[in-house]
């Protein structure tokens, strides 16, 4: 706008500058003749500017709104950062801004650098790392995102997000007295009222798993349990599906936009039952289990009803966006064997 208002004002200048030295010219010797030239110059430019802002349709208000969205102050930051690329803070609050607008990969980098200035010796750098990797694809828990929360512990052992995030990581790898531990910490500093009632959810499902434990191992020691259990050799509940692209959607379609197949529990929002990223190939079988949740005490049930839905992150997020396409299905767990689930529409 500003190289707009830059062109209009040298064009109004220049068309006066036409008609006003032809009048100085011809009459040198009127008195009438500045004052004529000067008339032409004001009426122009007023003229102009009236007529502007009365045909016009920009809203000047829109667009201060838009140098003060939070796009174009991001964008402020990470150019102020070009020119002092050794500013810590700055880093660290453009990896902050970068996952607030769920522009996961950015903040990978922001962070990245983050670290790299402190030496490996900021936690919140460290976590803020983990929490975009694992944002971007869970199984970092289990990963590169897991290390990282773990050398954030030994900086920051009390920091909630940390204690938050190793809690979870641990719950990815199946240490649950290590998870329950992490939470039990979480709840001693005194978490927000909304958040508390969620972590004590997670101890009390953790306390019931650990309990089916003790109890599965008492069983599996007594020789009267053990025959039954080798005759049944029952298998973990898993969800089995073929994911397909409908053709007329392969144009939205990009070879590095990764694929999420998620399965959920249609009566109950939050968090999915279970979750993998995949490669964007077609058409591929997907096998979901227990061990692909993502919170302890929400997973996948012998004879549930549940919902498959396959997502392509065009953004590289796990968190759907306008525009990505998708497909979804019912599956009974148990009791069905591979069903077809096609991308065939688009994130509203």
């Amino acid at each position: 706008m500003i190289t707009f208002i830059i062109l209009a004002a040298a064009l109004t200048v220049a068309a006066a500058t036409v008609i006003a030295v032809p009048l100085l010219r011809r009459n040198p010797t009127l008195a009438q003749a500045p004052w004529t030239a000067l008339a032409v110059v004001a009426l122009l430019g007023v003229g102009a500017s009236a007529l502007y802002a009365t045909l016009s349709n920009w809203s000047w208000s829109r667009a201060a709104a838009a140098e003060d969205s939070p796009q174009a102050m991001v964008g402020r930051l990470a150019r102020r950062l070009q020119h002092d690329p050794d500013d810590l803070s700055g880093w660290l609050m453009l990896g902050r801004s970068y996952l607030a607008l769920e522009q996961t990969p950015l903040a990978i980098r922001a962070y990245e650098r983050a670290d790299q200035l402190a030496d490996g010796k900021s936690a919140e750098a460290l976590i803020g790392l983990a929490e975009a990797l694992s944002v971007d694809d869970a199984a970092q828990l289990g990963g590169r995102a897991g290390k990282l929360i773990e050398r954030a512990l030994v900086l920051a052992p009390h920091s909630p997000k940390a204690l938050f995030l190793g809690a979870a990581a641990a719950l990815h790898r199946g240490e649950l007295p290590l998870a329950r531990q992490r939470f039990a910490a979480l709840l001693a500093l005194n978490p927000p009222e909304n958040v508390r009632p969620l972590i004590e959810q997670q101890v009390a499902a953790i306390d019931e798993q650990l309990a089916g434990q003790s109890a599965s191992q008492a069983d599996a020691a007594s020789p009267s349990a053990a025959a039954p259990e080798a005759a049944t050799g029952a298998a973990p509940a898993a969800v089995r599906v073929k994911v397909a692209l409908s053709p007329r959607l392969r144009g939205a379609v990009t070879a590095d936009a990764p694929l999420f197949v998620f399965v959920r529990d249609p009566r109950e929002p939050g968090p999915p039952l279970a979750v993998k990223r995949l490669a964007t190939r077609f058409p591929q079988t997907v096998e979901l289990t227990a061990a692909d949740s993502m919170i302890a005490g929400r997973a996948i049930a012998p004879g549930e009803q549940v919902e498959v839905v396959a997502r392509i992150a065009r953004s590289g997020s796990p968190v759907a966006q306008r525009g990505d396409p998708f497909g979804e299905v019912g599956y009974r767990v148990g009791r069905d064997g591979v069903v077809d689930v096609v991308i065939d529409r688009l994130t509203p």
